[in-house]
């Protein structure tokens, strides 16, 4: 099975942007060593553009845009041979792999990239994951890459998921602002999260956060996946997490996967657009896991294509996503209808073989 292992901004590198070499040693003997005793291990990293920054002399984190793509393409080049060469000195070889959140929103290349991924671990090579800040539109896509490391995790099938940071896990409220706030050794839901003053950023490179950490945590352990936050400063960590140690806070799996396309739906594929059903839609769905019908659909939101992602919603909450049968502006149309009001001549107007279903059941999942 395969550990994913993410290093976050303030890990990686000082508030000056300098690289935490005795850390990146560290981190990367433990990932050698794990690999080397038979584990399959990805590690996913933040730091590029903390390293970029570093490299030209900024004078501190840029806000345009432009300007941070730059600081990663320089950076970025950097701070893999900063990982190659410390776990080349243990003989593992490593895989540069850069990816954008549109690899994981379209099926066809989150397919193509669990594929790759897989056959970098079978040749025994550890990829080393950033985001591709160099392209991607909006350079807090991942929020300091915690979701794409849970993604990953997801994409997978890992059996434990490792958020490295600079605490020692998720507290009660900031340590370094109370001094009476509790370490959080488990969580076994979300609703254990319910009240904590989560911080929002822990270095003066990093775009997470705590934050960003328990919400990504907490999707990969609803994917089945075990979690880990945990002081990736402190020596032993990382084999200590995977050694079922009692350090740093664990998030427990839930019991059940879904299959890969459901998990795939729910936490890489955004949705384009809203469908809100009536009362009778939402308990067909919920009791009895029918499909979406035309005739529960009460008004629709956005425009989105056939095949698009759709948020449903009854009563205002969101019950459920899915993949749409119809575009917004076919639903639109018969949105309220039964079967036998679907007249051939409106099928062949709206240009549809088949609008029995807004939604096959098999193509929707339900929160």
């Amino acid at each position: 099975m395969t550990l994913v292992v993410k290093l976050g901004s303030s890990i990686v590198a000082a508030d000056d942007g300098e690289l935490r070499a005795p850390v990146l040693d560290s981190v990367c003997s433990q990932v050698a060593a794990l690999e080397g005793s038979g584990e399959q291990v990805v590690m996913v990293t933040s730091g590029a553009i903390a390293r970029g920054i570093r490299l030209m002399g900024l004078p501190a984190r840029p806000r345009a845009i432009d300007e941070l793509q730059a600081a990663s393409a320089v950076g970025q080049g950097d701070l893999f041979r900063a990982y190659e060469g410390r776990l080349a000195e243990h003989g593992t070889r490593a895989a540069q792999v850069l990816l954008t959140s549109s690899d994981f929103a379209a099926r066809r290349t989150y397919v193509n990239a669990q594929r790759t991924l897989a056959r970098l671990l079978e040749w025994q090579v550890v990829p080393v994951i950033n985001e591709n800040d160099t392209t991607a539109t909006d350079e807090i896509t991942f929020g300091d890459n915690d979701f794409l490391a849970a993604q990953v995790a997801i994409l997978l099938g890992a059996r434990l998921l490792v958020l490295l940071t600079n605490t020692a896990g998720l507290h009660t409220a900031d340590p370094r602002l109370d001094p009476t706030a509790e370490l959080v050794t488990e969580v076994s839901g979300a609703e254990d999260l319910d009240g904590m003053m989560i911080g929002d950023r822990t270095s003066a490179f990093g775009s997470g956060g705590m934050r960003s950490k328990a919400a990504a945590a907490s999707m990969a352990a609803e994917s089945g996946i075990e979690t880990v936050i945990c002081d990736g400063t402190e020596a032993g960590t990382l084999r200590g997490a995977v050694a079922g140690e009692r350090l740093g806070t664990r998030f427990a799996p839930r019991p059940r996967r879904s299959g890969g396309f459901k998990l795939w739906l729910r936490h890489a594929k955004p949705a384009a657009g809203r469908i809100e059903i009536d009362a009778g839609a939402a308990e067909a769905l919920r009791e009895r896991g029918s499909s979406l019908l035309p005739v529960g659909i009460t008004s629709v939101e956005g425009d989105f294509e056939m095949g698009a992602a759709v948020e449903v919603l009854h009563a205002g909450e969101r019950i459920g996503k899915g993949i749409a049968e119809c575009s917004a502006s076919q639903l639109d149309e018969i949105k309220g209808m039964k079967m036998n009001e679907l007249a051939e001549g409106l099928r062949e107007r709206l240009g549809i073989e088949s609008i029995d279903e807004a939604i096959n059941r098999d193509r929707l999942i339900l929160y």
